[in-house]
């Protein structure tokens, strides 16, 4: 696997996550080696953002309880993945769908790698630039999912049921970031 491959998971429904679903990482392996390390990433750029530039980027931004806010947020990353792992083989199963545990964790662990990318942009003390950045992570989060469900699940392009399982669980997932957007607000 190269990273030309890596980066035509967004895009196609071959090659790649047929490549890693042959692999058949296990559930432990997936969130030790890829969620752990990148659920790290926004709540310390967060809090590196909040102590150090706060007010440049937001009004109130710099008087949080960063500690506090972003343990938090590291914690209910995690519950995330599993939640979102036994939701899409949850929702693929309803659909008459085949996808095994596995795969629908290695889904889970796969999509919201933009969204834990997104937030290297945390680097730049500008809220309208980290706005373009997260909505763009969203949308290569959302075809993630959209083209790993048809291709974990084998069906066509065209397979409408493969295309509801995709919809409500982008739908589920933006609901989880959301819920953790407010969270981080919140406090």
């Amino acid at each position: 696997m190269n990273l030309t491959m890596l980066l035509q998971l967004p895009f196609h429904s071959n090659g790649a996550w047929h490549e890693l679903q042959r692999r058949q990482l296990s559930i432990p392996l997936l969130a030790w080696a890829l969620v752990l390390p990148l659920s790290l990433l926004p709540p310390v750029l967060l809090y590196y953002a909040g102590s150090h530039y706060g007010e440049h980027f937001m009004a109130g931004f710099a008087g949080k309880e960063w500690r506090f806010i972003t343990t938090i947020l590291f914690l209910a990353e995690l519950l995330t993945f599993f939640v979102m792992g036994w939701l899409i083989h949850s929702v693929v199963a309803g659909k008459d769908l085949a996808i095994n545990y596995a795969d629908a964790y290695l889904l889970a662990a796969i999509a919201p790698v933009p969204l834990w990318l997104s937030s290297l942009a945390l680097l730049v003390p500008s809220l309208a630039f980290n706005v373009v950045v997260v909505f763009i992570a969203m949308g290569l989060s959302c075809t993630l999912i959209y083209h790993g469900l048809k291709a974990l699940s084998n069906r066509p392009d065209t397979d409408v049921e493969a295309m509801s399982a995709a919809y409500t669980v982008m739908a589920a997932s933006f609901l989880a970031w959301a819920l953790l957007m407010v969270m981080v607000w919140a406090f």
